[in-house]
Protein backbone atom coordinates (compact mmCIF):
# COMPACT_ATOMS: atom_id res chain seq x y z
CA UNK A 1 0.00 0.00 0.00
CA UNK A 2 1.42 3.37 -1.03
CA UNK A 3 -0.25 6.25 0.78
CA UNK A 4 1.29 8.84 -1.51
CA UNK A 5 0.03 7.14 -4.65
CA UNK A 6 3.19 7.77 -6.63
CA UNK A 7 5.27 4.70 -5.83
CA UNK A 8 7.68 6.84 -3.79
CA UNK A 9 7.57 7.64 -0.09
CA UNK A 10 8.71 11.13 0.80
CA UNK A 11 10.11 10.46 4.27
CA UNK A 12 8.64 13.71 5.59
CA UNK A 13 5.38 12.64 7.11
CA UNK A 14 3.03 12.65 4.08
CA UNK A 15 1.94 9.06 4.59
CA UNK A 16 1.40 9.75 8.30
CA UNK A 17 -1.20 12.36 7.38
CA UNK A 18 -2.79 10.18 4.69
CA UNK A 19 -3.12 7.26 7.10
CA UNK A 20 -4.71 9.17 10.00
CA UNK A 21 -8.04 7.42 9.44
CA UNK A 22 -6.46 3.98 9.79
CA UNK A 23 -5.87 1.99 12.98
CA UNK A 24 -2.51 1.43 14.66
CA UNK A 25 -2.17 -2.18 13.48
CA UNK A 26 -2.91 -1.23 9.88
CA UNK A 27 -0.39 1.61 9.96
CA UNK A 28 2.20 -0.71 11.52
CA UNK A 29 1.87 -2.96 8.50
CA UNK A 30 1.48 -0.49 5.64
CA UNK A 31 2.93 2.97 6.30
CA UNK A 32 6.37 3.36 4.73
CA UNK A 33 5.93 0.34 2.54
CA UNK A 34 4.98 0.40 -1.13
CA UNK A 35 5.46 -1.26 -4.49
CA UNK A 36 9.05 -1.06 -5.71
CA UNK A 37 8.98 0.87 -9.00
CA UNK A 38 11.76 -1.17 -10.63
CA UNK A 39 10.84 -4.76 -9.74
CA UNK A 40 7.19 -4.58 -8.79
CA UNK A 41 7.99 -6.19 -5.42
CA UNK A 42 5.40 -5.38 -2.77
CA UNK A 43 8.11 -5.06 -0.11
CA UNK A 44 10.67 -2.28 -0.10
CA UNK A 45 14.16 -3.64 -0.93
CA UNK A 46 17.34 -2.91 0.99
CA UNK A 47 19.23 -0.15 -0.79
CA UNK A 48 22.83 -0.58 0.31
CA UNK A 49 24.34 2.13 -1.90
CA UNK A 50 26.14 4.98 -0.17
CA UNK A 51 25.96 7.33 -3.20
CA UNK A 52 23.22 8.27 -5.66
CA UNK A 53 23.27 9.54 -9.26
CA UNK A 54 23.74 13.30 -9.59
CA UNK A 55 21.86 15.55 -12.04
CA UNK A 56 23.43 16.92 -15.24
CA UNK A 57 24.66 20.03 -13.41
CA UNK A 58 25.35 19.35 -9.72
CA UNK A 59 27.19 22.63 -9.11
CA UNK A 60 24.39 24.22 -7.09
CA UNK A 61 23.71 21.22 -4.83
CA UNK A 62 23.92 21.74 -1.08
CA UNK A 63 26.15 18.82 -0.15
CA UNK A 64 24.86 18.88 3.44
CA UNK A 65 21.22 18.70 2.42
CA UNK A 66 19.03 15.86 3.68
CA UNK A 67 16.55 16.41 0.86
CA UNK A 68 16.48 13.84 -1.92
CA UNK A 69 19.20 11.24 -2.34
CA UNK A 70 22.82 12.38 -2.50
CA UNK A 71 24.83 10.42 0.04
CA UNK A 72 23.56 7.96 2.66
CA UNK A 73 25.03 9.98 5.54
CA UNK A 74 22.51 12.64 4.52
CA UNK A 75 19.71 10.06 4.49
CA UNK A 76 19.02 6.84 2.65
CA UNK A 77 15.96 5.22 1.14
CA UNK A 78 15.40 2.65 3.89
CA UNK A 79 15.81 5.32 6.52
CA UNK A 80 13.11 7.43 4.87
CA UNK A 81 10.64 4.54 4.72
CA UNK A 82 11.16 3.87 8.43
CA UNK A 83 10.77 7.56 9.27
CA UNK A 84 7.36 7.58 7.61
CA UNK A 85 6.18 4.63 9.65
CA UNK A 86 7.40 6.02 12.96
CA UNK A 87 5.99 9.51 12.38
CA UNK A 88 2.62 7.88 11.80
CA UNK A 89 2.78 5.54 14.80
CA UNK A 90 3.89 8.34 17.14
CA UNK A 91 1.29 10.88 15.88
CA UNK A 92 4.09 13.25 14.83
CA UNK A 93 4.61 15.50 11.82
CA UNK A 94 8.05 14.18 11.02
CA UNK A 95 10.78 11.84 12.19
CA UNK A 96 14.53 11.46 11.91
CA UNK A 97 16.06 8.02 12.36
CA UNK A 98 19.64 7.73 13.61
CA UNK A 99 22.20 5.02 14.28
CA UNK A 100 21.32 4.34 17.94
CA UNK A 101 19.07 5.54 20.73
CA UNK A 102 22.00 7.47 22.19
CA UNK A 103 22.55 9.16 18.82
CA UNK A 104 18.92 10.26 18.98
CA UNK A 105 19.39 11.67 22.50
CA UNK A 106 22.63 13.38 21.48
CA UNK A 107 20.88 14.80 18.44
CA UNK A 108 18.24 16.48 20.58
CA UNK A 109 20.77 17.92 23.03
CA UNK A 110 23.22 19.04 20.35
CA UNK A 111 20.54 20.71 18.24
CA UNK A 112 18.72 22.62 20.96
CA UNK A 113 21.23 23.39 23.73
CA UNK A 114 23.90 26.07 23.64
CA UNK A 115 26.53 27.32 26.07
CA UNK A 116 24.82 28.96 29.03
CA UNK A 117 21.54 27.11 28.56
CA UNK A 118 19.92 25.09 31.30
CA UNK A 119 18.13 21.74 31.07
CA UNK A 120 15.90 19.98 33.59
CA UNK A 121 16.24 16.19 33.42
CA UNK A 122 14.72 13.18 35.19
CA UNK A 123 16.88 11.88 38.02
CA UNK A 124 16.01 8.32 37.01
CA UNK A 125 17.26 8.05 33.46
CA UNK A 126 19.31 5.98 31.06
CA UNK A 127 23.00 6.09 31.93
CA UNK A 128 24.00 7.68 28.60
CA UNK A 129 21.43 10.48 29.04
CA UNK A 130 22.71 10.97 32.60
CA UNK A 131 26.31 11.27 31.44
CA UNK A 132 25.48 13.50 28.48
CA UNK A 133 23.50 16.01 30.53
CA UNK A 134 25.23 15.72 33.90
CA UNK A 135 28.84 15.41 32.74
CA UNK A 136 29.69 15.87 29.05
CA UNK A 137 27.46 18.79 28.08
CA UNK A 138 28.36 20.79 31.24
CA UNK A 139 32.10 20.08 30.94
CA UNK A 140 32.48 20.59 27.20
CA UNK A 141 29.82 23.16 26.33
CA UNK A 142 28.84 24.94 29.53
CA UNK A 143 25.29 23.61 29.50
CA UNK A 144 23.97 23.38 33.04
CA UNK A 145 21.55 20.69 34.18
CA UNK A 146 19.33 20.04 37.17
CA UNK A 147 18.34 16.49 38.05
CA UNK A 148 14.83 16.26 39.49
CA UNK A 149 12.28 13.66 40.45
CA UNK A 150 10.14 14.24 37.38
CA UNK A 151 7.27 12.28 38.93
CA UNK A 152 6.95 15.30 41.27
CA UNK A 153 5.39 18.15 39.28
CA UNK A 154 6.31 20.75 41.90
CA UNK A 155 9.94 19.64 41.78
CA UNK A 156 9.97 20.07 37.99
CA UNK A 157 8.37 23.51 38.21
CA UNK A 158 10.81 24.63 40.91
CA UNK A 159 13.81 23.53 38.86
CA UNK A 160 12.94 25.71 35.86
CA UNK A 161 15.06 28.86 35.41
CA UNK A 162 14.98 31.80 33.05
CA UNK A 163 17.69 30.14 30.97
CA UNK A 164 15.94 26.73 30.83
CA UNK A 165 15.64 25.70 27.19
CA UNK A 166 14.75 22.02 27.55
CA UNK A 167 13.05 19.62 29.94
CA UNK A 168 13.95 16.00 29.24
CA UNK A 169 12.10 13.18 30.96
CA UNK A 170 11.79 9.41 30.74
CA UNK A 171 8.47 7.80 31.54
CA UNK A 172 8.46 5.04 32.60
CA UNK A 173 12.03 5.71 33.61
CA UNK A 174 15.14 3.60 33.39
CA UNK A 175 15.83 1.80 35.68
CA UNK A 176 13.45 2.61 38.57
CA UNK A 177 10.23 2.71 36.48
CA UNK A 178 8.97 6.08 37.71
CA UNK A 179 5.99 7.55 35.86
CA UNK A 180 5.87 11.27 35.04
CA UNK A 181 2.92 13.37 33.88
CA UNK A 182 3.74 14.30 30.29
CA UNK A 183 0.85 16.73 29.78
CA UNK A 184 1.51 18.62 33.02
CA UNK A 185 5.25 18.87 32.37
CA UNK A 186 4.57 20.02 28.80
CA UNK A 187 2.56 22.91 30.25
CA UNK A 188 5.44 23.81 32.57
CA UNK A 189 7.95 23.70 29.72
CA UNK A 190 5.85 25.79 27.37
CA UNK A 191 5.05 28.40 30.03
CA UNK A 192 8.83 28.82 30.40
CA UNK A 193 9.42 28.98 26.65
CA UNK A 194 11.24 25.64 26.76
CA UNK A 195 10.88 22.40 24.81
CA UNK A 196 9.83 19.09 26.32
CA UNK A 197 11.49 15.90 25.06
CA UNK A 198 10.25 12.53 26.29
CA UNK A 199 12.14 9.25 26.06
CA UNK A 200 9.32 6.83 25.25
CA UNK A 201 11.45 3.69 24.92
CA UNK A 202 10.01 1.77 27.89
CA UNK A 203 6.42 2.42 26.80
CA UNK A 204 6.72 2.21 23.00
CA UNK A 205 4.35 4.09 20.69
CA UNK A 206 1.80 1.32 21.14
CA UNK A 207 1.29 2.11 24.83
CA UNK A 208 2.01 5.85 24.97
CA UNK A 209 2.11 8.82 22.55
CA UNK A 210 4.04 11.74 24.09
CA UNK A 211 3.41 14.03 21.10
CA UNK A 212 -0.36 13.70 21.56
CA UNK A 213 0.10 14.52 25.25
CA UNK A 214 1.88 17.79 24.50
CA UNK A 215 5.56 16.85 24.19
CA UNK A 216 7.56 18.64 21.50
CA UNK A 217 9.90 15.72 20.85
CA UNK A 218 9.59 11.99 21.38
CA UNK A 219 12.74 9.86 21.53
CA UNK A 220 12.74 6.12 20.89
CA UNK A 221 15.58 3.65 21.11
CA UNK A 222 14.49 1.55 18.14
CA UNK A 223 16.92 -1.12 19.34
CA UNK A 224 14.32 -2.07 21.94
CA UNK A 225 10.59 -2.63 21.37
CA UNK A 226 10.18 -1.17 17.89
CA UNK A 227 12.71 -3.62 16.45
CA UNK A 228 11.86 -6.25 19.02
CA UNK A 229 14.28 -8.96 17.95
CA UNK A 230 17.60 -7.92 19.48
CA UNK A 231 19.40 -7.86 16.14
CA UNK A 232 19.58 -4.21 15.04
CA UNK A 233 20.36 -0.83 16.58
CA UNK A 234 18.69 2.48 15.85
CA UNK A 235 17.16 5.56 17.39
CA UNK A 236 14.50 8.05 16.38
CA UNK A 237 13.22 11.50 17.25
CA UNK A 238 9.66 12.43 16.32
CA UNK A 239 8.02 15.85 16.47
CA UNK A 240 7.19 19.02 14.54
CA UNK A 241 8.83 19.29 11.15
CA UNK A 242 10.82 22.44 11.97
CA UNK A 243 12.33 20.77 15.05
CA UNK A 244 13.12 17.52 13.25
CA UNK A 245 14.70 19.39 10.33
CA UNK A 246 17.08 21.03 12.80
CA UNK A 247 18.14 17.68 14.26
CA UNK A 248 18.46 16.16 10.79
CA UNK A 249 20.72 18.97 9.57
CA UNK A 250 22.86 19.48 12.66
CA UNK A 251 23.06 16.08 14.33
CA UNK A 252 22.65 13.57 11.53
CA UNK A 253 24.38 15.10 8.52
CA UNK A 254 27.10 17.01 10.32
CA UNK A 255 27.75 14.63 13.21
CA UNK A 256 27.42 11.54 11.04
CA UNK A 257 24.82 9.68 13.10
CA UNK A 258 23.05 8.06 10.14
CA UNK A 259 21.60 4.58 10.49
CA UNK A 260 22.80 1.81 8.18
CA UNK A 261 20.32 0.77 5.45
CA UNK A 262 20.35 -2.82 6.69
CA UNK A 263 19.50 -1.85 10.26
CA UNK A 264 16.74 0.46 9.02
CA UNK A 265 15.34 -2.44 6.97
CA UNK A 266 15.47 -4.84 9.93
CA UNK A 267 13.74 -2.35 12.23
CA UNK A 268 11.12 -1.65 9.55
CA UNK A 269 10.40 -5.36 9.44
CA UNK A 270 10.26 -5.66 13.23
CA UNK A 271 7.91 -2.70 13.59
CA UNK A 272 5.19 -4.52 11.67
CA UNK A 273 4.56 -6.83 14.64
CA UNK A 274 5.01 -4.16 17.34
CA UNK A 275 1.33 -4.05 18.39
CA UNK A 276 1.06 -7.84 18.61
CA UNK A 277 4.28 -8.14 20.59
CA UNK A 278 3.34 -5.32 22.96
CA UNK A 279 0.04 -6.98 23.80
CA UNK A 280 1.96 -10.06 24.96
CA UNK A 281 4.62 -8.01 26.77
CA UNK A 282 1.89 -6.06 28.58
CA UNK A 283 -0.10 -9.12 29.65
CA UNK A 284 2.86 -11.22 30.65
CA UNK A 285 4.68 -8.47 32.56
CA UNK A 286 1.61 -7.68 34.64
CA UNK A 287 1.27 -11.34 35.60
CA UNK A 288 4.97 -11.58 36.47
CA UNK A 289 4.81 -8.38 38.55
CA UNK A 290 1.76 -9.67 40.46
CA UNK A 291 3.57 -12.95 41.11
CA UNK A 292 6.68 -11.17 42.38
CA UNK A 293 4.64 -8.91 44.64
CA UNK A 294 3.21 -11.99 46.35
CA UNK A 295 6.60 -13.62 47.00
CA UNK A 296 7.99 -13.27 50.53
CA UNK A 297 11.55 -13.31 49.14
CA UNK A 298 10.90 -10.15 47.13
CA UNK A 299 11.69 -6.85 48.86
CA UNK A 300 9.83 -4.60 46.41
CA UNK A 301 8.43 -4.51 42.89
CA UNK A 302 8.20 -1.36 40.76
CA UNK A 303 5.78 -1.75 37.86
CA UNK A 304 3.15 0.80 36.78
CA UNK A 305 0.52 -1.89 36.31
CA UNK A 306 0.45 -2.64 40.04
CA UNK A 307 -1.94 -0.68 42.24
CA UNK A 308 0.94 -0.33 44.71
CA UNK A 309 2.98 1.75 42.24
CA UNK A 310 2.93 5.47 43.05
CA UNK A 311 2.23 6.32 39.42
CA UNK A 312 -0.43 3.68 38.79
CA UNK A 313 -3.42 6.00 38.32
CA UNK A 314 -1.43 8.34 36.06
CA UNK A 315 -0.14 5.37 34.06
CA UNK A 316 -3.70 4.14 33.51
CA UNK A 317 -4.60 7.48 31.91
CA UNK A 318 -1.32 8.02 30.06
CA UNK A 319 -0.74 4.43 28.90
CA UNK A 320 -4.25 3.22 28.09
CA UNK A 321 -3.23 0.05 26.25
CA UNK A 322 -0.83 -1.34 28.83
CA UNK A 323 2.15 -0.74 31.05
CA UNK A 324 5.01 -2.23 29.05
CA UNK A 325 7.28 -5.17 29.71
CA UNK A 326 9.90 -3.72 32.09
CA UNK A 327 9.92 -3.76 35.88
CA UNK A 328 12.38 -3.39 38.74
CA UNK A 329 12.48 -5.61 41.81
CA UNK A 330 14.79 -6.48 44.68
CA UNK A 331 15.25 -9.53 46.89
CA UNK A 332 15.53 -9.81 50.66
CA UNK A 333 19.14 -10.81 50.36
CA UNK A 334 22.64 -9.44 50.01
CA UNK A 335 24.70 -8.72 46.91
CA UNK A 336 25.78 -12.34 46.47
CA UNK A 337 22.23 -13.62 46.87
CA UNK A 338 21.09 -11.45 43.96
CA UNK A 339 23.87 -12.76 41.73
CA UNK A 340 23.25 -16.35 42.86
CA UNK A 341 19.58 -15.97 41.91
CA UNK A 342 20.49 -14.83 38.39
CA UNK A 343 22.89 -17.74 37.95
CA UNK A 344 20.02 -20.16 38.64
CA UNK A 345 17.73 -18.80 35.91
CA UNK A 346 17.21 -21.09 32.92
CA UNK A 347 14.68 -19.29 30.71
CA UNK A 348 15.51 -15.66 31.53
CA UNK A 349 18.84 -14.44 30.14
CA UNK A 350 21.27 -12.23 32.08
CA UNK A 351 22.04 -9.49 29.55
CA UNK A 352 21.58 -5.77 29.01
CA UNK A 353 18.93 -4.21 26.77
CA UNK A 354 15.17 -4.77 26.78
CA UNK A 355 12.20 -5.19 24.51
CA UNK A 356 13.62 -8.34 22.92
CA UNK A 357 11.71 -11.52 22.18
CA UNK A 358 13.56 -13.21 25.05
CA UNK A 359 13.29 -12.15 28.70
CA UNK A 360 16.37 -10.27 29.92
CA UNK A 361 17.51 -9.45 33.44
CA UNK A 362 20.34 -7.27 34.73
CA UNK A 363 21.48 -6.82 38.34
CA UNK A 364 22.16 -3.21 39.28
CA UNK A 365 24.26 -3.39 42.42
CA UNK A 366 25.21 -0.95 45.12
CA UNK A 367 28.01 0.48 42.96
CA UNK A 368 25.63 2.08 40.44
CA UNK A 369 26.85 5.68 40.18
CA UNK A 370 23.26 6.99 40.14
CA UNK A 371 22.22 5.16 43.31
CA UNK A 372 22.27 8.32 45.42
CA UNK A 373 19.44 9.63 43.22
CA UNK A 374 17.17 6.65 43.88
CA UNK A 375 14.73 6.15 46.74
CA UNK A 376 15.79 3.89 49.61
CA UNK A 377 14.28 0.61 48.39
CA UNK A 378 16.77 0.58 45.50
CA UNK A 379 19.85 1.08 47.66
CA UNK A 380 20.66 -2.58 48.36
CA UNK A 381 20.81 -3.56 44.72
CA UNK A 382 17.95 -4.52 42.43
CA UNK A 383 17.07 -6.11 39.11
CA UNK A 384 15.71 -4.64 35.91
CA UNK A 385 13.64 -7.35 34.25
CA UNK A 386 12.44 -7.10 30.66
CA UNK A 387 9.68 -9.67 30.21
CA UNK A 388 9.86 -11.31 26.80
CA UNK A 389 7.50 -13.30 24.60
CA UNK A 390 7.90 -16.70 26.22
CA UNK A 391 4.92 -18.41 27.84
CA UNK A 392 4.07 -16.42 30.94
CA UNK A 393 3.92 -19.60 33.03
CA UNK A 394 7.46 -20.49 31.97
CA UNK A 395 8.82 -17.09 33.01
CA UNK A 396 7.11 -17.28 36.39
CA UNK A 397 8.20 -20.88 36.81
CA UNK A 398 11.80 -19.93 36.07
CA UNK A 399 11.77 -17.20 38.70
CA UNK A 400 10.16 -19.54 41.20
CA UNK A 401 12.69 -22.34 40.76
CA UNK A 402 15.61 -19.90 40.90
CA UNK A 403 14.31 -18.47 44.17
CA UNK A 404 14.03 -21.96 45.65
CA UNK A 405 17.53 -22.94 44.53
CA UNK A 406 18.95 -19.70 45.95
CA UNK A 407 17.53 -20.65 49.33
CA UNK A 408 14.54 -18.33 49.59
Amino acid sequence: MDFNGDGVNSGHGNSARSAERLGFLTRSVHVGNGIDAETGAIRRPITMANSYALPYDPSDINWSSAEGSIYTRNGGANQRYLQEKLASLEDGEDCVVLATGVAALSGVFFAFLRSGDHVVVSDSTYIAAYRLLNELMPQKYGVRSTLVDSSDINAVRSAVRAETKLIHIETPSNPTIKVSDIAAIADIAHEAGALLSVDNTFASPYNQRPISLGADLCVESLTKYVNGHGDAMGGAVIGRRDLIDKIRAEAMVNLGGAISPFNAWLIMRGAVTLPLRMEQHNRSALSVAEFLEGESAVRFVSYPGLASHAGHELAKRQMPRGFGGVMAFGLRGDHDAHNDFVSRLEVITSAVSLGHDESLIVFLGEKDERQHLYSSEFHDGFFRLSVGLEDTEDIIGDISQALRKTGF
